[in-house]
């Protein structure tokens, strides 16, 4: 039962890890590296994320600047950004690369605020499919117990097992539901305050 738990507790971890890294792609009005992370930049023939071919940097708390380590990759960068859902524009002096983040009206806050809950939403699914896996797993090792003469447990009855099984599980799932809801909380609140 341990290795379930164990397990179990692995799997919800990387789900919350895996929200916290979409979250962290939403645009709030500031400026952030992480809103790069899903540019992909065409360098030598093969896509390299853009950390991997300049640094980025924000001087200011609505602009980000990257500068290329091989300045001839400046218009693919450029062509990256531009080809990218994020919306942004740039500008270059030939050296580095500027993008003025824009601010953001009260409607599209909003809309943001529903992209944040759904991405939540979508975590938070995912976790509790991790916890029917486990709540199966945990009954078909009950099921393999109970053959033995039922006695290697020494607490009674099946149905008394398979509950006190179930309780780490649901223990584990609402400590993860509610580090996506803090999560969100804090995302939603940089959304209205930026």
């Amino acid at each position: 039962m341990q290795q379930i738990i164990t397990q179990t507790e692995s799997r919800m971890k990387k789900t919350v890890e895996s929200t916290a890294t979409k979250l962290s792609h939403v645009q709030t009005g500031r400026a952030t590296p992480a809103l790069l992370d899903q540019v992909s930049v065409n360098y030598y023939g093969s896509k390299n994320p853009l950390s991997q071919v300049g640094t980025i940097t924000t001087p200011e708390p609505r602009l980000l600047v990257i500068q290329p380590w091989d300045k001839t990759l400046i218009t693919e960068i450029e062509k990256a950004i531009a080809t990218s859902d994020l919306g942004f524009s740039t500008s270059n002096d030939g050296s580095v690369i500027r993008i003025q983040v824009p601010e953001l009206t009260l409607e599209r806050r909003t809309d943001l605020t529903k992209v944040v809950r759904k991405l939540a939403e979508e975590g938070k699914v995912a976790i509790r499919n991790i916890r029917r896996d486990a709540n199966d797993a945990a009954k078909k090792l009950d099921g393999g117990d109970s053959g033995s003469g039922g006695k290697s447990r020494g607490r009674g009855g099946d149905k008394r097992r398979g509950k006190s099984n179930a309780d780490p599980i649901q223990q584990l799932t609402d400590t993860y539901i509610d580090q996506i809801d803090a999560l969100v909380s804090a995302k939603e609140s940089e959304l209205l305050d930026t």
